[in-house]
């Protein structure tokens, strides 16, 4: 079962990451100005990730999705990466760079697998 881990920077940010199972970081958030907004944050990952669908940037021939939505794209360092796009379709979350696509959709899988029944939450300054 995946956990949601949040982090407060030196500067008093906040920040959360979604860890699967095995304590890998699969998803990581803005920063945030208050622990209740990382909270509503991580709120909006649980209720969008489950549902949302995928939209291949990366594609010739890009197919519309609705939000909530995971897009996939190309980094500049021509590594892929996914960022989970909410209902009001802002971003809430990234990912890291993945060598090749379907590293990429498994790390989507992932997130989607996790996020639902991620409920412990823990708090830690950076």
């Amino acid at each position: 079962m995946g956990k949601y881990v949040i982090t407060v920077s030196p500067k008093g940010k906040y920040h959360f990451n979604l860890l699967a199972g095995n304590g890998e970081i699969i998803l990581s958030s803005q920063m945030y100005a208050s622990q209740r907004g990382a909270l509503k944050g991580i709120n909006s990952v649980t209720v969008n990730a489950p549902e949302a669908g995928i939209c291949d940037l990366t594609a010739e021939k890009v197919t519309p999705v609705s939000n909530p939505k995971f897009e996939i794209f190309e980094g500049k360092d021509k590594k892929f990466y996914f960022r989970l796009v909410a209902k009001n379709a802002k971003a809430i979350g990234s990912s890291e760079g993945y060598n090749d696509m379907s590293a990429c959709k498994n790390g989507i899988k992932s997130v989607k697998k996790n996020a639902a029944g991620a409920v412990e939450k823990a708090s830690k300054k950076k």
